[in-house]
């Protein structure tokens, strides 16, 4: 089974309004499914999905998604528009989609949200404060973020009885007010 990366969930959250969604289509290949598969999913199960879990884009949202992201480029002459999927969304996925790549997944998801709307509060709190001591605090804080994240991703791969990790790099980058995580893992098989 291939491992989610923290990095390839962040990739694909973007803000809809004032929270962090992902489009039916990445969920789809997070999910290695087809988008009519998780869409399928939730139209079987509409009691599981209650207004604001999953919310279908109007027309000019669909136009503004696929402007501002490459990858949605092949949605531009779909007659579907697409769907979102909150937090709360996922949650309820979860319950629907029981394989194991799809739990892990799913898991992956919810910790990369958690972990992100947390650093984002820190980092929001750190640019509107002047105190010194605040911004030291919040700083500290948002590093433990960043390594909680990063923890979670060993325990992951701690899990990989065929591969051993030999080496990995972590950097962390703040750039105003924005948090950056990088890491690279190079594996070999036992």
């Amino acid at each position: 089974m291939s491992i989610i990366k923290f990095e390839t969930i962040e990739s694909k959250l973007i803000q809809y309004h004032d929270q962090f969604v992902i489009v039916d289509k990445d969920i789809a290949e997070l999910y290695n499914v087809a988008t009519k598969e998780v869409n399928q999913a939730v139209s079987n199960n509409p009691s599981k999905f209650p207004n604001g879990y999953v919310i279908e884009l109007t027309k000019d949202e669909k136009t503004e998604l696929v402007k501002n992201f490459d990858r949605f480029d092949k949605l531009k002459h779909s007659t579907v528009n697409p769907k979102v999927f909150t937090e709360k969304g996922l949650y309820m996925l979860a319950t629907i989609l029981t394989s194991e790549k799809a739990i892990q997944t799913t898991l992956n998801i919810i910790e990369t949200f958690a972990k992100v709307k947390e650093l984002s509060r820190n980092i929001n709190a750190i640019m509107k404060t002047e105190n010194k001591e605040k911004q030291k605090e919040l700083a500290k804080k948002s590093n433990k973020i960043l390594e909680e994240i990063i923890e979670i991703e060993s325990d992951i791969l701690a899990d990989d009885e065929d591969s051993e990790v030999v080496e990995t790099t972590t950097k962390f980058e703040f750039n105003l007010g924005f948090a950056k995580v990088s890491r690279s893992i190079k594996k070999i098989k036992k």
